[in-house]
């Protein structure tokens, strides 16, 4: 059978691509330097970026002091205007003090992690009480030991504590979370740099099918590790961790493909700065977020880090808190990633059609 020759109207009117055909996604392209610019270009941005992260990480935690740390108090309201005088004079600006009519709804508070501490000022002889979780990390707990020592010592009492959620055996400094978070990130950092150097000529389909492979895998790997059949760090459940870890790598991965694919070769810089520097020093893995300075506290509401380590710690210690929010916030930013991938490569693909 002879196909038909073609005719001169499909010669010069040939039919368009469909609005739904597979996207390419090509490595962009590369600005090779010589002379002085290739000499001091390098040595600029990573000291900008060297300088960026230690001016970060010592301003949130050279002197970290909280700003307005929930606590619930169990009294009466003039004991518990006593003790946020007390508080306010020790650290001024440092508690949200929140009354609470029982010890019960105060401990579920504490438990659930609306608040992080409960004083109870006792009745008679009792000697007051002050609950916290261990697993909020050490230095949470040392600012509120500190703290309400001196407030029960004013009544002549000395405080008891309880630990009502103490941290894994296997996590005894609390950091186990922020360590594994910071590899992840890592982790998608390297994936976005490399997927576009060792696979230059992808599809955005197999692209993105390689960013969702990069992060199942990875989420399966750190819930191995950090759970009950590794380290013993994390109680939370396997599937649990394995997805949000895995929806984390994604979108570390996904945003720094966006900042290359946007930005060229200063992409690897600024996903360095927001993953890598603001993500993780305002993830809450070291200490929650009332413990920032004002300028970075808004970053722990939308950065991917944050929303994931709040997640997790909710699935492993404080009954799923935060983890509604961190499954949104990560998919918004997988989503948004994808959306800004495409766009940028359908914007190209139709450029590079025009005559």
């Amino acid at each position: 059978m002879t196909l038909p020759a073609p005719t001169a109207s499909s010669l010069t009117h040939p039919r368009p691509a469909s609005p739904h055909a597979d996207v390419p996604d090509p490595a962009p392209p590369q600005h090779p330097q010589g002379g002085w610019k290739g000499v001091l270009l390098p040595v600029a941005v990573v000291l900008a970026i060297g300088t960026i992260f230690v001016s970060v990480y010592l301003a949130a935690f050279h002197a970290p002091r909280p700003h307005d740390l929930p606590v619930a108090v169990v009294g009466t309201q003039q004991e518990a205007q006593r003790i946020e005088e007390g508080l306010e004079s020790a650290l001024p600006g440092g508690f949200d003090v929140r009354p609470y009519a029982g010890e019960s709804a105060a401990r579920e508070a504490v438990e659930h992690r609306r608040v992080y501490a409960a004083y109870l000022t006792g009745r008679g002889h009792d000697a007051p009480k002050l609950l916290f979780a261990g697993a909020n990390g050490p230095s949470v707990t040392g600012t509120l030991t500190g703290a309400f020592g001196p407030v029960a010592g004013a009544s002549g009492h000395r405080l008891a504590q309880e630990d009502v959620l103490p941290a894994s055996a296997g996590d005894t400094r609390g950091l186990s979370i922020f360590y594994a978070a910071f590899g992840l990130v890592l982790a998608g950092y390297l994936f976005g740099m490399m997927t576009y150097q060792a696979a230059p000529a992808l599809r955005l389909r197999q692209r993105m099918a390689s960013l969702a492979l990069f992060g199942v895998l990875g989420g399966v790997i750190i819930a191995l590790l950090a759970g009950s059949t590794g380290f013993g760090a994390l109680p939370g459940s396997f599937v649990g961790i394995a997805g949000i870890t895995a929806l984390m790598a994604m979108a570390a991965g996904g945003a720094t493909m966006v900042f290359i694919k946007w930005t060229g070769s200063a992409g690897a810089g600024l996903a360095s700065v927001v993953l890598l520097t603001l993500g993780n020093a305002t993830s809450g893995g070291v200490m929650p977020a009332p413990y920032l300075p004002g300028w970075l506290h808004p970053l722990s509401d939308v950065l991917p880090v944050s929303a994931g380590v709040r997640a997790i710690q909710g699935l492993a210690y404080f009954h799923h808190d935060g983890l509604g929010r961190g499954i949104a916030v990560l998919a918004a930013w997988i989503i948004a990633c994808a959306g800004l991938l495409h766009l940028r490569d359908a914007r190209a693909a139709r450029s590079a059609r025009r005559p």
